[in-house]
């Protein structure tokens, strides 16, 4: 589904794959405790301008409708427009990420616990760059939701 979505343009499957998460994730209300905002993974804007729509912020927005939290999209922007990271083994990928990610407005962000909200989780690599780029700019936590492991 995750493919048919991104390079097939099928992007009603946001829904279904938020509500498979949701229905997975069923009884783990620790994770949604005390989080005050969901913020997508971001896409290049030439990526996305090709693809249409973002994955991870199509997802992002059903769960912010099924948990009624707030979707902050643009807070976290990604300012390299990298190679994708399918091809690459787990040394490259973390080079590739390294400084894509900046904040936009961090005083809106300050002191809060949000969930950061990816498609695929192959290395850990661009979850774990997002994460560091959202601390330093003050997130208190940054919580992470993946759909597949690869």
């Amino acid at each position: 589904m995750i493919v048919l979505m991104k390079y097939r343009g099928f992007r009603v499957l946001g829904k279904d794959l938020a509500r498979f998460a949701l229905e997975a994730l069923d009884g783990e209300e620790s994770l949604w405790q005390g989080v005050e905002a969901v913020i997508p993974v971001p896409l290049h804007r030439r990526r996305k301008a090709r693809r249409g729509f973002n994955q991870a912020e199509v997802i992002g927005r059903e769960l912010c409708r099924a948990k009624g939290l707030t979707l902050l999209k643009g807070n976290l922007r990604r300012v390299r427009n990298i190679p994708a990271q399918t091809t690459l083994d787990a040394g490259a990928r973390r080079r590739n990420v390294a400084a894509a990610f900046a904040v936009e407005r961090p005083a809106a962000l300050k002191g809060r616990c949000v969930l950061l909200v990816d498609d695929v989780y192959t290395t850990g690599a661009t979850v774990r760059e997002c994460c560091r780029t959202l601390r330093r700019a003050g997130v208190r936590e940054v919580r992470a939701l993946t759909l597949a492991r690869t």
